[in-house]
């Protein structure tokens, strides 16, 4: 629910336009005894009145209910105000990363031994008109007989945008001699890269301390402790009670919104609260990737009969990276349809009026299996998708 806080101050006798402003001037005017014949918008005195104290009084009273008030309250604060009522509660705002990972080098033979010099660039395909690069931070070395190699990368620049999915870095701006393939392969991340905190997650953050700052571990405590590294968003974060591993155990499992890390950065995590005493007496939590459920799709569509062979190619193309992308897998567009959550119910019908809202040039739509996906503590990822155009 939004506070439209110039009613509020309106609701308490203030005036708020102009209108308003000119009738409590002429009370004010007539109550000190003044007598102003000419009182409408072209008078001289009512014109000098507006430019000197109403226009002022109006840009004020802007100010005040548009930047001031609702900058006092972490619903409705933004940027450096919500940074300082952030730092009140001593949590501070994520800054971007760089993601981190490995690419797997391939040579065309395995004699000899070949060197590879740090800062190799390699690089994606354009996607909506961005080319990402990775850069190697150390120098590695192909031993005889070694026909691939694991190379340390990372991000040419901090952002989410680069913890791209498998096979999409596999650019080779410069050629290496002796070298036939360059790939990310799957859990090629070890840090991912993560853009400014955005508001809302940080406001989440905020909201959560307010439940943490008990003398026992709750939720909220390790729920503030796990959302503090990036790339995890504080509502990614569920837990599993009920001593999962005996009495005193309890499980964290994390969501990732842009494919799942290595399992070196989930170390990270549980070496922070499990080997850094950041837990409580007795306590044994673990953190987790979120589990996987599988899922095989069959869309059929029905385009409609005015379009082309090429057009309904392009249709069939657009139509998959915007299921998979509500799937929560990296593609070359910015589609933002309704996406796939643990604990919840995922509707088919949802992203069938979505899918219409996208492309007009559909007729009809059919999912198969039709049935609404309904996940408990598991996110839904697709094993296979299927596009059948009628």
């Amino acid at each position: 629910m939004s506070v439209d806080f110039k009613k509020v101050i309106a609701d308490a006798g203030i005036p708020t336009t102009e209108a308003a402003l000119k009738a409590e001037w002429e009370k004010e005017v007539e109550a000190q005894g003044a007598k102003v014949a000419n009182t409408s918008s072209y008078s001289p005195f009512w014109r000098v009145m507006t430019a000197l104290v109403t226009k002022p009084v109006l840009w004020l009273l802007d100010f005040l209910c548009l930047t001031v008030l609702p900058n006092f309250f972490v619903k409705t604060a933004v940027d450096a105000w919500l940074d300082t009522l952030a730092w009140a509660v001593n949590v501070e705002r994520k800054g971007a990363t760089k993601a981190q990972g490995k690419l797997l080098f391939t040579r065309a033979i395995p004699d000899g031994v070949l060197e590879l010099e740090k800062g190799i660039v390699v690089q994606s395909a354009a996607i909506n008109g961005n080319v990402y690069q990775l850069v190697t931070t150390a120098p590695a070395t192909f031993q005889q007989g070694q026909l691939q190699l694991d190379v340390s990368v990372e991000a040419i620049e901090a952002g989410s945008g680069f913890n791209l999915a498998p096979g999409y870095y596999a650019i080779l701006p410069t050629p290496i001699p002796g070298i036939v393939q360059v790939v990310n392969k799957d859990g090629w991340l070890a840090s991912p890269g993560a853009d400014p905190e955005p508001n809302e997650q940080l406001r989440l953050r905020v909201r959560n301390q307010f439940s943490a700052v008990n003398q026992w571990h709750t939720d909220a405590v390790y729920r503030a402790m796990i959302s503090a590294f990036p790339g995890v968003r504080p509502d990614g974060v569920y837990f599993e009670h009920g001593a999962p591993r005996g009495p005193g155990s309890a499980n964290a499992y994390i969501l990732f919104d842009a494919g799942v890390p290595a399992a070196t950065y989930l170390e990270q995590i549980n070496a922070h609260i499990r080997d850094q005493g950041n837990h409580g007496h007795g306590d044994d939590l673990l953190a987790m990737v979120m589990p996987e459920t599988l899922v095989s799709l069959v869309v059929t569509v029905w385009p409609f009969a005015n379009h082309t062979p090429e057009q309904v190619s392009s249709l069939k193309h657009e139509i998959e990276l915007f299921v998979r992308a509500a799937f929560r897998e990296s593609t070359p567009r910015d589609y933002e349809p309704t996406l796939t959550y643990p604990q919840s119910r995922f509707s088919t019908s949802r992203l069938t009026e979505e899918l219409h809202k996208q492309f007009p040039g559909i007729e009809a739509v059919k999912f198969t299996p039709v049935a609404d996906i309904v996940s408990g503590l598991s996110i839904p990822r697709l094993q296979s998708l299927t596009v059948v155009m009628k």
